[in-house]
Order: C-alpha cells, then structure tokens, then sequence
C-alpha cells in the first residue's frame, strides 16, 4: 500500500485509508471540497500539528481499514454513481425531513435559553433547501448521462450529450458542493462543534447527533464525487 506522508492530499489519505475520513473530520480537516490540498498545507493553514493528525489516521487504519471500506473505489463510473445514489442520496431524502422536524421542536422548546438554536434551523433548512434540487439533478440528469457515457466505452463512439462535455454539469455540482459545505461548517460553528450543553433533553441530544451524522456522510458524500467520480467520467471523455 502507497505509504501516506505530509505531502499526500487529504483526498488520497481516505482512499487510501477510508477509516482516516473521521480522523480528517475530528481535526477539521476539509477532504471532501478541498480535497486536493496536501496534509501539511491544510495543517498548516489550520494550525494543527500535521504529525499528530498522521499517528490518528495509522490508528484509525488498524482499526477498520478492512477491504469493504475501499469497495467504490474499485468501481466504475457507472456502478459509482449508482452506489452514491443509493448510499448517500437515499440517507439525505430519508434524514433531511426527520431532522429539519427534530430541528423545529428543539428550536421551539430550547430557543429562549440557547438562541443560536433558531439560526441552526434557519441554517439547516438553507441547506435542504440546496442539496434538494442538487440531488434532483444528480439523479434525473447527470448520474443517467454518466451510465450512458460509461456504456459507450469501447464502441468507438461518444454520446452527444445536450449540455455537451460532462464538464459543464460537473462544474455546476462542484459549485454547489461548495456551498453545502460552507453551510455545514456554518451549523458546526454554531452548535460549538456540536457540543450537547448541560441542559440538554432526549431530543435535543439526538438533534446533535443526527446533524454530525449527516455531516460525516455528506462530506464523504461529495469526497466521492470531487474526487474520484467526476475526474474518472473527465477522463473517459478525453
């Protein structure tokens, strides 16, 4: 296995080593929309010690780098796009409802004594609000041109795609990448990193929970596409 240094990006790092995705997310270390930045650059920019974020990522290695963690890695643009449809999109449609109505209620119960909770819900709807339509186009559009793309190979000839070159739908989802994550970095800064406080009841602890969950999954959500489907649908297009 290729051996991961400083100068590997945060991107390589959990394709390497899939279990090191957390150990990025506890440092906030951004491997999803930026990627492609090397580990010393983002540490640096960060302010964390790049040699300690190395010791928890061979940690977290040992401990669940099994093969089915690297299983998308191994497929092809296709079947990738069908495995983020059905892994990651199917957890935002099921989810997104269930925790905009628990964001709701904590807001309303909890709101007087932690304002911050109105903002976090004004916040998370900005984002469904998003990653709705962005998922719509996914599905309906872009993910079926890809499958077309990717059934071509071999026959000599390219599909005509109304939008000509992928790399004009690609571009408009890698914008929109970006902005869901400016909006989940914007809901962890307000809930203190997601920090339940010491009055918290049952729902107000689950609220927490569940928007760290669809944190950690919709980060590896977009580090699949940016980094491994969309380079591979450019390449086969070239």
């Amino acid at each position: 296995m290729e051996t991961i240094s400083e100068h590997s990006t945060l991107a390589e790092i959990v394709n390497l080593r899939p279990g090191s995705a957390r150990v990025l997310e506890s440092y906030e270390l951004d491997y999803c929309c930026h990627g492609q930045r090397p580990l010393s650059e983002a540490c640096e920019a960060s302010g964390t010690d790049p040699g300690a974020v190395l010791e928890s990522v061979r940690s977290a290695h040992d401990v669940s780098g099994g093969p089915g963690d690297r299983a998308w890695l191994d497929m092809q643009a296709g079947p990738l796009a069908a495995h983020i449809e059905s892994t990651h999109h199917r957890y935002l449609h099921e989810e997104m409802p269930r925790l905009d109505a628990l964001a709701e209620k904590v807001a309303s119960v909890h709101g007087e004594r932690h304002p911050e909770l109105r903002t976090l819900l004004e916040t998370y709807r900005e984002l469904t609000a998003d990653l709705q339509p962005h998922l719509v186009k996914e599905e309906r559009v872009l993910f079926p041109m890809i499958q077309q793309l990717q059934d071509s190979q071999g026959s000599g000839t390219t599909p005509e795609f109304h939008c000509g070159s992928l790399q004009n739908p690609i571009s408009v989802m890698l914008a929109e990448h970006d902005t869901a994550g400016e909006l989940l970095a914007r809901m962890r800064q307000l809930s203190a990193g997601y920090e339940v406080p010491a009055d918290a009841c049952a729902s107000y602890t689950a609220l927490y929970e569940g928007l760290s969950e669809l944190e950690a999954d919709t980060h590896l959500h977009i580090h699949k596409e940016n980094n491994v489907l969309f380079p591979m649908v450019l390449r086969m297009e070239l």
